[in-house]
């Protein structure tokens, strides 16, 4: 008997000693089918790669090792009498796409690419590990799954500069991300309130800038503090083995280098990086401060380069996100040296500086064979009218360079129609659907799984340019990682199915089923998961 479920969730009724147990998967495959029967996985088992697919192979049989204590060896030829887990390229399937194959006697895994294959892996090892019991042989159904992410952009974004949070938990952050099938860890290292990463040029930038004497606490403006410093930054050394070990799991790191604004903790280093020239000390409390990067400074110019350039030998990622949000003209509009330089170059606006120097940016970016990313800001639009000092900002006249990826966290569908009408690619990280550090009252498991990154009435045409979604934990207000895991988990799961999963596909309903089997191997892990459902 055949039964065939098709763009439903991936549901197992597999015998665990007396009980049935029903099993899901996250983010829920396009397409599959079940069939009667199972494929046992037992000490005569053998896993089949070529030398492309050999790493691949080598983490499955480490996976397995691990959680069975059973040692399946390898070979590059199918063997009769053996059971087989087969690891195969297909140049007609996409990228990311793969199929899973489960018959009796064998397990195929089919992708686009060896990030295809370790997707298909991903398959099998979430449903492994949410099993209550580990026995031997391993038994795994008779099934058929065709699978492709409907988005090629699934990120997650890390604000370390408020807090440094550590390599160890940045792992396991990696770990859930490809168990999740999320592609982009974008790290966010530098702010106002510290520098984190190693610039060997600019020694002070960790020296100075990585440690502030204190820490505002609780929220916005509550006069109080922690009472004692912070501090920590990545070596260059740490950076690469994080680089590494991403990679292995087919997640490219995205680094973000504020500028020109929230620049404070570099400025506090170097003061001649500053329009004011003045002495500062990395700030104690969060939120918005206005002195920033003299633009008009050759030294300045090249400093920049210089830290880019470091960042292009630590991060072999296409793309570059350059921050550009909130920045205060104010400096800029009282700095007679800064006003000159306007009027030479035929900058009307503090916000046409800011592009300018943004496009100057993006092409020293793209001479290297990158790609300059930045928040929707670096458009020239102001989308701050409740702040008091953007209220009589004007627009820029100038436009944003091409090839450039706009990411929106504020605004509306008019700027993102007129993105995506000039041909921009655009990261949708919509602040009231995605950021992390908001309560779940206000972003609500259920807000977070029905948020879709093409912004309803953009025309069909436009699709294309919405390359995916970044979900955001700002940590202002979570000093520790069991506070930013509380924040994260459960609502990343939601979120990388919102990426991965076709929109007639999804439902939330069995979404919450997959996820409680999911919250017991985060429990497994000592995650501190919020158990919102």
């Amino acid at each position: 008997m055949k039964i065939k479920v098709v763009l439903l969730i991936l549901t197992f009724w597999l015998p665990t000693m007396a009980q049935q147990t029903e099993f899901h998967i996250i983010p829920k495959p396009n397409q599959i089918e079940i069939f009667n029967g199972f494929f046992e996985i037992h000490k005569n088992t053998q896993i089949v790669a070529s030398e492309a697919t050999l790493e691949t192979a080598k983490q499955f049989q480490s996976f397995i090792f691990n959680r069975y204590h059973l040692k399946l060896a390898i070979g590059n030829t199918q063997q009769k009498n053996k059971n087989n887990i087969v690891l195969k390229l297909a140049n007609n399937l996409a990228k990311e796409a793969y199929q899973l194959s489960i018959t009796k006697n064998q397990i195929l895994i089919t992708g686009g690419s060896l990030t295809g294959i370790f997707y298909g892996f991903q398959t099998i090892q979430q449903f492994l590990l949410q099993q209550q019991t580990i026995e031997l042989p391993i038994k795994l159904p008779v099934l058929k799954i065709e699978d492709a992410p409907k988005f090629g952009w699934r990120a997650y974004m890390l604000d370390e500069s408020r807090y440094f949070h550590g390599k160890d938990f940045v792992k396991l952050i990696l770990d859930e991300m490809a168990l999740l099938k999320m592609n982009i860890f974008h790290w966010h290292l530098t702010d106002d309130a510290g520098w984190r990463i190693e610039i060997k040029k600019y020694p002070k930038l960790t020296e100075i800038g990585a440690t502030r004497a204190d820490s505002e606490i609780e929220t916005w403006g509550s006069g109080k503090t922690s009472g004692k410093p912070h501090s920590g930054y990545y070596t260059q050394e740490e950076i690469k083995e994080i680089v590494a070990y991403a990679a292995a799991k087919h997640i490219t790191i995205v680094p973000e280098f504020e500028m020109p604004g929230h620049s404070s903790a570099a400025i506090a280093a170097y003061p001649w990086l500053g329009t004011l020239g003045k002495k500062i000390e990395v700030p104690v409390k969060f939120g918005r401060h206005y002195d920033n990067y003299d633009v008009t400074k050759p030294k300045v110019q090249q400093f920049i380069k210089d830290v880019l350039n470091e960042l292009f030998e630590l991060f072999p990622s296409e793309v570059i996100h350059i921050g550009g949000d909130e920045v205060g003209y104010k400096v800029w509009e009282e700095a007679e040296h800064v006003q000159k330089y306007m009027k030479e170059k035929g900058l009307k606006t503090p916000a046409d500086l800011q592009i300018y120097f943004t496009n100057n940016i993006s092409k020293f970016i793209e001479s290297k064979g990158r790609r300059m990313m930045g928040w929707n800001e670096i458009m020239g639009k102001n989308i701050h009218k409740g702040f008091e000092e953007k209220k009589h900002d004007k627009e820029a006249e100038t436009s944003l360079a091409q090839n450039v990826v706009v990411h929106f966290w504020k605004g509306n569908l008019e700027l993102a129609t007129e993105a995506a009408e000039k041909g921009y690619g655009i990261v949708n990280s919509l602040h009231s659907n995605t950021y992390l550090d908001y309560s779940y009252k206000s972003i609500s498991l259920q807000k977070a799984y029905n948020f879709n990154p093409i912004p309803e009435g953009l025309e069909e045409k436009y699709h294309k340019n919405i390359y995916g979604l970044g979900c955001q934990m700002w940590s202002e207000w979570t000093p520790t990682n069991n506070e930013v895991a509380y924040q994260t988990f459960p609502r990343i799961a939601a979120f990388a199915e919102v990426g991965w999963t076709n929109t007639t596909a999804k439902n939330f309903e069995t979404f919450k089923q997959a996820l409680k089997l999911l919250q017991q191997h985060w429990k497994n892990k000592g995650i501190n998961y919020a158990n919102k459902l």
